[in-house]
């Protein structure tokens, strides 16, 4: 599956915060749709679609223990979307710096020693305007 597909449906999974919070849940540690479904205002089989979603989008995994079915937090995504992400942030930095370097280059150009203060005193109005 391309990498842009597979990001695209993370990122679509993560944009519901009740999917938000069972991925926060699952990083503490595995658990049941049961366990999951407790705090919340809504039913097992709610609860049992959103992890649907975040297994199609490969954030969770369900598997087998005894007679318990434990869902669990797939941490290789988060380094699919940190790539993606940090990509973008070293792109931002890099205009950010190009920026500051243009600034510094102006304020060095214009080197008329002022601090863009007017240090001039009260009442002394150079426009000829009487006071």
């Amino acid at each position: 599956m391309p990498e842009d597909d597979r990001l695209s449906r993370v990122f679509a999974a993560l944009a519901d915060p009740t999917r938000r919070d069972i991925v926060a849940r699952l990083a503490v540690g595995d658990a049941t749709v049961g366990e999951l479904a407790e705090p919340y205002d809504v039913t097992v089989q709610a609860v049992s679609k959103h992890l649907k979603v975040l297994g199609d989008a490969g954030l969770v995994s369900r598997s087998r223990d005894a007679q318990r079915r434990p869902c669990h937090l797939e941490a290789e995504v988060f380094d699919l979307m940190t790539k993606w992400i940090e990509r973008y942030r070293q792109q931002a930095e890099e205009r950010f710096r190009r920026l500051d370097a243009l600034l510094a280059s102006i304020d060095e150009e214009s080197g008329d020693g002022t601090d863009g203060t007017d240090d001039r005193p009260a009442g002394n109005d150079q426009t000829g305007a009487a006071s």
